[in-house]
């Protein structure tokens, strides 16, 4: 039997505090189940936002979405988690990821390493995070046990080893980073490609004892009549891409309600999709899609 959905939004906008505790407020209303917090250079840091996020609601989960752990020491990164889940009351998941925005590195003089050098990275601070939050010793103590629930954003092979032995929810982007883009450019992928990214980490994660969460990151949402004309900004970035297989992605939530319900349901069955997320432009015009399929 599927999961219910559940819906979280990404909120990078920097604001004065008053206003963000009124954007947290509104995707409370509008039924969101988790609001989140991307991890770059020139957005809000991460940690503070969402104790004033869970400050300012009573209802909503918050996480991150995701951090770069490029940027963080195990050790203090295990300190920051355990304080914020303490101080939003347990309702903290700690969305982790590589890193892919290289001159990010470059501005904050930290090393970058080779895809392998950031798994590996990764692979340490969960393994290090495991280890001490679990600890009755360690200093801060989080609320939530053994530990808060950890997402990792998946693409390539390692990092779907990865996450079958560690995430509670597998996050999937539908893209691929573009190669030698140092700035984070990334690429959409098939429905056809993403059917075999989730069939190797399911493959991956067979010996699991409980299955994961399965995540999308939805790139654009759009409540339409007119399916084409909403994607016609897109096209000049997709050039490899016809107008047809745009429409087809499955990050690509556009048309009626009726019409996105539908494919949302659809990806559900197809791939396991039952954790979906939007980007913050995209929050209230995701909210109708968000009621029609509350409680499913």
């Amino acid at each position: 039997m599927a999961r219910p959905f559940r819906f979280g939004v990404n909120l990078f906008s920097s604001v004065p505090g008053d206003e963000w505790r009124k954007k947290c407020r509104r995707a409370e209303e509008l039924g969101y189940d988790v609001i989140l917090v991307p991890d770059h250079l020139g957005l809000p840091a991460p940690f503070p936002a969402l104790v004033a996020a869970a400050d300012a609601t009573e209802r909503p989960r918050v996480g991150t979405f995701v951090l770069n752990a490029g940027f963080w020491n195990p050790a203090l990164l295990a300190r920051e988690v355990a304080t914020t889940d303490a101080l939003t009351g347990g309702r903290l998941e700690l969305g982790l990821g590589t890193g892919y925005v290289q001159a990010e590195h470059d501005t904050a003089g930290l090393p970058y390493g080779s895809p392998g050098e950031r798994v590996a990275h990764l692979r340490h601070t969960i393994e290090e995070l495991d280890r001490l939050l679990v600890s009755p010793e360690h200093q801060p103590q989080p609320v939530q046990k053994p530990r808060v629930p950890i997402l990792i954003g998946a693409n390539g092979d390692r990092m779907l080893k990865l996450t079958a032995e560690h995430a509670d929810i597998a996050a999937f982007t539908g893209a691929r980073s573009v190669p030698d883009s140092t700035t984070g450019t990334l690429a959409p992928i098939t429905a056809e490609e993403l059917d075999e990214r989730v069939a190797t980490y399911r493959r991956l994660a067979a010996g699991r004892a409980e299955p994961a969460e399965l995540n999308l990151l939805l790139q654009v949402v759009a409540v339409t009549e007119d399916r084409r004309a909403a994607v016609q900004e897109a096209l000049p970035h997709l050039p490899n891409l016809t107008e047809e297989q745009v429409l087809a992605l499955p990050i690509m939530a556009v048309g009626t309600l009726d019409q996105i319900t539908a494919q949302l349901r659809a990806q559900r069955e197809r791939y396991g999709f039952t954790y979906l997320t939007v980007l913050e432009p995209y929050m209230e015009a995701f909210g109708a899609v968000i009621e029609r399929l509350r409680g499913e």
